[in-house]
């Protein structure tokens, strides 16, 4: 189960992160802007795991890839061990990305098709130019073993392996460079049911092993209650509620997070568990709702809810909450 005793001092501190993509008109001015991320902060410890999850197009793979700056950030502070990631000149930035390093949705379209495996994974180490040749094959082979995969592995294409394979490839490159952080965009939901728990089992031993942090981003809540120490409820760009895990099953405080908990499947053959269905459709990010952006879709709903943002609130150790309810 969750929990790592090594998760005590904080590595990344995420600050009031905005990440908007403009939307241009005729004359290539911008008439619009898309709110991704709506001003997100959290704290990840070093060695711990902690789950974002929310529904498609709630801004948590955008979040992600906006902390290691793969997008550009809006607004906001990413601070990784006391260093702003977002304020960074290049130079700076290439090398702390030795550190943070991601495994991405899909692994086939993250792999180059033209270059065998043991070129793709040799190449982060070329571009930082660490090692002897010789020694930088001895470190793919020896990633390669350690994700599960073969020695002749080394020689083929991307289109040679599975769907499985293909992550197991996609975790070994991001693991070349021994990095702290890894940020995981939904690295299982393109994988079978049977695979994805291998992944994750995976996942969760090279954490015990190399000591590593993860940010892990998800759609399936089942995933992230199985891998994650902390778990963070995203909605329309903003943190709704975050919480241990344990905490956040047992207790959910938000409406959104009751309705996202409530849709899990019982394994219990003659359990009953009540079924919340939102009303209404998922508002566009081009326009979020006054107020909290939850309200328009809110079983409990109030007037206040309509006009006032909703304070971010400590109920219990960890446990913070953004709703009028309390």
């Amino acid at each position: 189960m969750p929990g790592h005793e090594t998760a005590t001092h904080t590595l990344l501190e995420v600050k009031g992160v905005k990440k908007y993509f403009p939307v241009r008109g005729a004359l290539g001015t911008t008439v619009q802007e898309v709110k991704a991320v709506n001003d997100v902060s959290f704290q990840l410890k070093r060695g711990e795991t902690f789950g974002i999850v929310g529904e498609s197009g709630c801004g948590k793979s955008t979040l992600g890839r906006t902390i290691l700056r793969l997008t550009e950030p809006t607004a906001g502070q990413a601070i990784f061990e006391g260093t702003d990631v977002f304020s960074m000149d290049p130079t700076a930035l290439q090398t702390l990305r030795q550190d943070m390093q991601m495994v991405f949705q899909d692994p086939y379209s993250s792999l180059n098709p033209r270059k065998r495996i043991g070129a793709i994974l040799e190449e982060p180490l070329n571009i930082h130019n660490i090692g002897t040749p010789r020694e930088r094959t001895e470190k793919v082979l020896k990633i390669l073993n350690t994700v599960g995969l073969q020695t002749d592995h080394y020689y083929r294409y991307p289109h040679e392996f599975s769907g499985g394979q293909r992550q197991r490839i996609g975790i070994a490159r991001a693991l070349m460079m021994d990095p702290k952080l890894i940020v995981c965009d939904e690295p299982v939901s393109a994988l079978d049911v049977s695979i994805q728990s291998q992944i994750i089992n995976l996942l969760k031993k090279l954490q015990r092993e190399l000591r590593l942090t993860y940010l892990f981003i998800a759609h399936d809540i089942s995933v992230v209650r199985y891998i994650s120490d902390r778990v963070g409820v995203m909605y329309l760009g903003q943190m709704v509620e975050q919480a241990p895990t344990d905490a956040m099953f047992a207790n959910p405080r938000h409406p959104y997070t009751h309705a996202l908990l409530s849709s899990v499947p019982e394994p219990k053959l003659h359990a009953k568990r009540e079924r919340i269905v939102l009303r209404g459709e998922l508002p566009s990010p081009l326009n979020p709702p006054s107020g909290c952006v939850f309200h328009t879709r809110c079983p409990m709903a109030k007037p206040e809810c309509k006009k006032m943002v909703p304070v971010n609130k400590e109920l219990s150790a960890g446990h913070f909450v953004s709703c009028h309810l309390y």
